[in-house]
């Protein structure tokens, strides 16, 4: 069974823990063993005293390979990330997540905060079910709005899908945390605490209760040890985007039952509130 949620900022010190912890590795060297613009992913809501234990068995030095390190930026270890989603206005992405569709897609503009690194991203659903995320820079005032990104959008959709780009994108939705990232040879794992999504249309928000560590392990294919041992303390993939999860918390009318679960179990009481 799994260990019980901590109250308080319980799961945000257990990330700021084992990533001090950790030995340190750079970004350069992240994208040589593990950048894994193709890969897959699975989520987990995973309580801070059950990270603990997770944490300290995948970083010890004496694990078979060597220990996963964390990923440092100068003297950072934990970071902000801010992403802001585009969708059409009937959420025309949402909802071919939602039935499942083989040809779908999400668009998002990340904002690394603590560099301000900013970069367009289009993620996609390979033929395998996995994850292929296409990116470009954002420079200066430019918005995943205008035209140069709208073409890369269009060539995108067109090679990878054969089908046009939607026409008709606003900001939907946006996301904040901190993350801590730990990696080893073709693995990454990150770590996310303090989720706050907010609907850029109602101005509803949804926060990620305080015990919780989004987990999401990520790799060319196979179980990673993580998953496994995350398996044997009783916790099992979460159906969970942050997407389409915040979507379901704070938009109660939307069909959206496949992620309810697990947006129930994120998400505080008070989701929904302006």
């Amino acid at each position: 069974m799994s260990a019980p949620v901590l109250a308080g900022a319980a799961a945000a010190g257990a990330v700021e823990e084992a990533a001090a912890a950790a030995l340190p590795i750079p970004l350069a060297e992240v994208n040589a063993r593990a950048e894994l613009l193709t890969r897959f992913d699975r989520s987990y809501l995973v309580p801070a005293p059950a990270f603990h234990r997770l944490a300290a068995r995948l970083t010890d030095p004496r694990r078979p390979g060597g220990p996963f390190r964390a990923l440092t930026i100068g003297d950072r270890r934990v970071f902000g990330y801010h992403s802001v989603y585009y969708d059409t206005p009937g959420l025309r992405s949402f909802h071919d997540h939602r039935q499942g569709r083989r040809l779908r897609f999400k668009i998002r503009e990340r904002v690394y905060q603590d560099s301000g690194e900013r970069q367009f991203e289009i993620k996609l659903k390979g033929r395998r079910g996995d994850t292929v995320k296409h990116r470009r820079p954002l420079t200066g005032g430019d918005t995943p709005l205008d035209a140069p990104y709208r073409v890369f959008l269009a060539d995108t959709l067109r090679e990878a899908y054969g089908i046009d780009a939607p026409g008709a994108l606003a900001p939907s939705l946006s996301t904040d945390y901190r993350r801590a990232t730990f990696v080893a040879d073709g693995e990454r794992i990150t770590c996310d605490t303090g989720l706050l999504c907010t609907d850029l249309r109602t101005g509803r928000t949804a926060r990620c209760a305080d015990g919780l560590v989004l987990v999401e392990t990520k790799s060319a294919g196979h179980l990673t040890e993580a998953d496994l041992l995350l398996h044997a303390y009783g916790l099992r993939p979460a159906v969970f985007t942050k997407y389409c999860a915040a979507y379901a918390a704070l938009r109660p009318a939307l069909p959206a039952n496949r992620w309810r679960r697990a947006a129930r179990h994120a998400f505080r009481r008070d989701a929904g509130q302006p």
